[in-house]
């Protein structure tokens, strides 16, 4: 049950990260959340999974840092490949 609220942190996380992130206008605002807390509940999951119990302070942390350090790269990636796309879209319609 305390992995809703990892998946509830990265949440968060995530879309204090989409706000923060460049070329937020080329994705949409729940890409940030769900990447967010995806990255969180695998990182519980895996910790819990490994034998690290509740009562430990890594699955805690695990679910604040995994989701900072996954989801800033994965953000800049996606807003990247989409300017990309578009310009050559609007290259190949001949537009620009």
């Amino acid at each position: 049950m305390q992995i809703l609220l990892a998946f509830i942190a990265g949440a968060v996380i995530g879309l204090a990260i989409h706000y923060l992130a460049p070329h937020r206008e080329t994705r949409g605002v729940a890409v940030g959340p769900i990447i967010g807390a995806a990255s969180a509940g695998l990182a519980w999951l895996l910790l819990t999974w490994a034998g690290v119990g509740i009562d430990s302070v890594w699955p805690w942390l695990a679910a604040i840092i995994v989701p900072a350090a996954v989801t800033w790269p994965a953000l800049v990636v996606l807003s990247r490949l989409r300017i990309q796309g578009d310009a050559r879209r609007k290259a190949g319609l001949r537009l620009i």
